[in-house]
């Protein structure tokens, strides 16, 4: 089932910030996230907030109902021009996730981004993204998202292998995902991610192998490769738990790290963060760089999480008692906290080492600076970045990022 939401402070019925928010807000970036919790299926390894039909029926009626869930978007969008007031800033990026988003019709999908459109204005070089299913669109669908404003596309691919696929309840058969990056040229997607992940139970050296090959193959311009984490709670850490299949190693999922970056950078891509490649600069993802360097977001849609000024905050899970809220005039709003000074630079280090350009030195404290040189020391940093004043992970460094990081915040 979905994730426990943080505990936080209320927010606000109208959703009001704290005027400090919305201080220097016209020199950062602004981006939103639109959350789609509708799925066909749950597949065994998820915890995201999602729903399927079964689990929705009964709890919450037509409220719940993905039929009218794009006007529910359409108001908590406009609830943020509220909120945000006379905020001058055109959205940067858009990003639809979920779920599956390609469940809705691409004409609620496109509404939504018009809203958007409406109400804060794209910038001229917006990055419009949705993430989709492959089994969930077909040439006319991506054609109509793309006459709709929608320039770069992310498929789940997860493996080019059908015993993975199955171990991971992904539902399309193998060559899918490689198709719909085709049509999805055709139709004029500028960008195109695929989705891998590596360390899924029965999986070996040469199927994840097979998986990339297959990906490169397809023409993105964009890969993401995650490691599977068996989060509580799921179907997948009931059968691992039950000895129905093994759990994953960290040291697999080493193996197969090196394995990903040697094949992908033969192939051209360049890695940009941790766990994403792309074909160049244009290729990144800018929305995701928007969460890793701490701009602003709103994130609209049940169990979404948003970030304006060091305020962060999260909407109500189910997609009935959120329709049910903003029909009632007030903030979908869960909590909420307001982060002290202290706790944003940590976040800087955590999320901005994990990026190619890496973290400034000058955001350490001097035992963190201290742990810097012993990282360094250990071929853990990039020699000619330190020496610059940046702390850059090498690639043994991103195999150990969790640690590097831990050290240089403790």
């Amino acid at each position: 089932m979905p994730s426990v939401l943080p505990d936080g402070e209320p927010v606000p019925d109208d959703g009001s910030l704290p005027a400090s928010a919305l201080t220097g807000a016209a020199e950062r970036p602004l981006g939103f996230y639109l959350h789609v919790p509708y799925c066909a299926t749950r597949c065994g390894y998820c915890d995201f907030n999602t729903y399927t039909a079964s689990e929705l029926r009964g709890t919450g009626g037509a409220l719940a109902s993905r039929d009218t869930y794009a006007s529910n978007l359409v108001e908590e969008i406009r609830l943020a021009r509220k909120v945000l007031g006379d905020d001058p800033r055109p959205v940067r990026t858009v990003f639809v996730g979920g779920g599956t988003p390609t469940l809705l019709a691409a004409s609620d999908l496109v509404t939504a981004l018009g809203a958007i459109r409406d109400e804060f204005g794209l910038a001229a070089d917006a990055e419009i993204s949705t993430e989709a299913n492959p089994e969930s669109v077909d040439p006319a669908y991506l054609a109509e998202l793309r006459a709709g404003g929608f320039n770069r596309i992310s498929f789940g691919m997860q493996s080019a292998r059908q015993h993975v696929l199955k171990v991971l309840d992904r539902t399309h058969t193998p060559g899918r995902p490689e198709a719909c990056v085709a049509e999805a040229r055709a139709a004029g997607f500028s960008h195109v991610n695929l989705d891998l992940i590596y360390g899924t139970p029965g999986e070996s050296d040469d199927d994840w192998r097979a998986s990339l090959d297959a990906a490169i193959g397809a023409g993105p311009d964009h890969v993401s490769a995650y490691a599977l984490i068996v989060e509580e709670g799921t179907q997948l850490a009931r059968r691992i738990r039950r000895g129905e299949v093994p759990m994953t190693d960290d040291d697999v999922h080493a193996d197969r790290y090196l394995i990903a970056d040697e094949a992908l950078s033969r192939a051209g891509f360049s890695w940009y963060e941790v766990s994403n490649w792309a074909t160049s600069d244009a290729g990144r993802c800018l929305h995701n760089e928007l969460y890793w360097r701490g701009a602003d977001w709103w994130g609209a849609g049940p169990g979404a999480h948003s970030h304006v000024g060091g305020v962060r905050w999260w909407n109500v899970k189910h997609p009935g008692a959120y329709a049910q809220a903003l029909g009632d005039g007030r903030s979908p709003g869960a909590g909420r906290e307001i982060l002290p000074d202290e706790d944003r630079r940590v976040e800087r280090v955590l999320l901005e080492l994990r990026l190619r350009e890496g973290c400034p030195l000058s955001l350490l404290r001097p035992d963190g600076l201290a742990a810097s040189r012993r990282a360094l020391a250990d071929g853990l940093l990039e020699p000619s970045a330190y020496d610059a004043g940046r702390a850059v992970l090498t690639l043994r460094g991103r195999l150990l990022a969790d640690a590097v990081v831990r050290d240089l915040v403790d």
